[in-house]
């Protein structure tokens, strides 16, 4: 459903009314989905289970807890657990987005189209 598999050549007017008609529901899906994007947030735990992170789908830190053992760590280990707390609360958010966007338009694979674009660009997505 989604893509571009066919021949520039074959293109007949019905070709071109489907596609508008495909872009119009997209483009109202996106409209409706920016809330609930918005309202994406992602958790994170370093594998201490000291650290614990939360951020929002466009990957900006909302929240860092520390357990009652982290201010053991040396600085280099708590700054280590941080950022693999931050990495894992990101893919989180990553996957909930993915849902998201699985779930409103159905057919379309975000990954599927990711990996289009890096062959196209030979240059990787993310």
């Amino acid at each position: 459903m989604y893509g571009s598999r066919m021949n520039p050549a074959d293109i007949r007017e019905t070709d071109l009314a489907r596609a508008e008609e495909q872009a119009e529901r997209i483009h109202a899906w996106i409209e409706r989905a920016q809330a609930g994007l918005d309202g994406i947030t992602g958790t994170g735990e370093a594998a201490s289970g000291q650290v614990t992170v939360t951020v929002s789908a466009y990957g900006l830190v909302l929240d860092v807890t520390f357990g009652p053992r982290a201010m053991r760590l040396d600085s280099r280990a708590l700054a280590d657990e941080v950022r693999a707390a931050v990495s894992r609360a990101r893919l989180d958010a990553a996957r909930r987005t993915r849902e998201l966007i699985r779930d409103g338009l159905p057919g379309f694979d975000p990954d599927e189209a990711a990996a289009q674009f890096e062959r196209l660009l030979d240059t990787p997505w993310a």
